[in-house]
């Protein structure tokens, strides 16, 4: 049994001590635990030195104690099987003794003094009330501990509870103790399940989870460039919990003076998939944590820069942007503006500048850390006359085609644009004209920073 008590301090002390927050943040969160025990009919049952109940609640007992140094910590206790006998089976068995608060210890346990094993094991009923036993608070780790000798009898799904309890965000990943007979493969879905199938071993783990306790569990990420050196940074970087989907951290990565990445204080609980939003985004997707030690956590991330200027001058006030999207894929990753140099992922990219008419570029190559300037020629200015509103449009003529560049708006007689270079055709009818005939047609070459008048009449 002195394995029960070996493993709830090493969930404890790593639940516990950890802050889990930046390194520069000075909120601390608090930790409230709800131990769930078991009170049924087995735990009557010879275990090594006594009855499982007895062990464990002298176990338990005697642990508690080392909870009073640490004020951000609250606990409670509830209990099933311990109110109704079998038979009947009462799978509502199951009570709240103790509720989550401060400087309780005293009252958990003289409430486990009383307690006799009696009933049934109601663990998803047990687990379903237990996400009502913690009050909503803002920055509170919600910790349940269950520690039992069987699985459930009251054809419930422990499993479900717990996942739904999880996503809501009501608790942590639970954390399970089996007493005697392996149950890992029954609780593998419900939480972390820990075998107590014996009393041994306590001194030898207990000085390895005082090391524990001793040390926060810290973490940085290495953004690798193409040598596999931490040289990338200045990235969002945001830890979702691989469970309910939540952010846990979201902060902008930074080398230190020394040039290596930043430290930050970690909850070594949840699995994580981290990312990095670069463009595009990258990440590591399985990221676990081990508790009292310091993680690396290594994403591939190197980068290059890219930007597309104009020939034969500045851009000025044109406020022209274009599509980056990864050669040959669909998706924009980018909306970026001209002269405004960003960083990529090392690869190909395919861009479409948003000029009339458009410009597409592909196969860009991004190197790392090496800037890609791509240039495109300086628009002409034309302005179209109209004698009155009416219907028409531009198109770029190449090949003995036409390739439709814009339409005239309907309500206006007068339209100023920027064309890239190349020959033109524009056409057009007056909304007034009943027939195809007074259609007008004037073909045109815009060159780099030339500024023309044609006039639709």
């Amino acid at each position: 049994m002195k394995k029960i008590c070996l493993l709830v301090l090493v969930i404890l002390f790593s639940v516990v001590h950890v802050s889990a927050q930046l390194n520069k943040s000075e909120t601390k969160s608090r930790a409230r635990i709800l131990f769930i025990f078991d009170a049924s009919y087995s735990m009557y049952g010879r275990w090594q030195t006594g009855t499982k109940m007895d062990i464990a609640k002298k176990m338990l007992t005697n642990f508690l104690d080392s909870l009073r140094i640490d004020e951000n910590i609250e606990i409670g206790l509830r209990v099933y099987g311990h109110q109704s006998r079998v038979p009947p089976q009462d799978c509502n068995d199951t009570k709240l003794e103790v509720p989550i608060a401060k400087n309780n210890i005293s009252a958990i346990k003289r409430k486990l003094k009383i307690i006799e094993p009696k009933g049934t094991t109601p663990i998803a009923r047990s687990l379903e009330a237990a996400g009502d036993d913690f009050s909503p608070c803002d920055n509170c780790r919600n910790i349940i501990i269950l520690i039992t000798d069987g699985i459930e009898e009251c054809n419930g799904d422990p499993c479900a509870v717990s996942a739904a309890l999880q996503k809501k965000g009501i608790i942590l990943k639970p954390f399970i103790i089996g007493i005697g007979e392996n149950f890992a493969n029954k609780f593998e879905c419900v939480g972390r399940y820990f075998d107590a199938t014996n009393e041994a071993s306590f001194k030898t783990v207990l000085n390895i989870v005082v090391s524990q306790a001793l040390n926060s569990t810290t973490a940085q990420v290495n953004l690798l460039d193409n040598q596999h050196r931490a040289s990338e940074t200045n990235v969002n970087v945001t830890f979702y919990d691989n469970f309910n989907g939540r952010i846990s951290y979201d902060f902008i990565h930074t080398l230190n003076s020394a040039g290596f990445p930043d430290t930050l204080l970690i909850d070594p609980l949840p699995e994580y998939t981290v990312v990095a939003h670069t463009l595009p985004p990258v990440s590591n997707d399985s990221v676990k944590i081990i508790p009292g030690k310091h993680n690396v956590i290594p994403i591939s991330a190197p980068q290059g820069y890219l930007v597309v200027k104009m020939k034969g001058g500045s851009a000025g006030n044109l406020n022209i942007q274009y599509l980056v999207k990864q050669f040959q894929k669909p998706e924009i990753i980018n909306v970026q503006n001209i002269n405004q140099k960003e960083k990529y992922i090392l690869g190909l990219y395919d861009i479409e500048v948003l000029t009339l008419p458009r410009i597409k570029i592909n196969e860009i190559q991004i190197m790392q850390s090496h800037t890609t300037t791509v240039e495109i020629p300086q628009p002409g200015q034309v302005t179209f006359n109209l004698n009155s509103i009416g219907y028409g449009g531009i198109y770029l003529e190449e090949s003995n085609k036409l390739e439709l560049v814009y339409n005239f708006k309907e309500n206006i007689t007068k339209e100023s644009l920027l064309l890239q270079p190349g020959n033109y055709r524009a056409v057009y009818r007056a909304k007034t004209a009943s027939e195809t005939k007074f259609s007008v047609e004037k073909q045109f070459k815009i060159e780099s920073g030339q500024s023309i008048n044609i006039n639709m009449y």
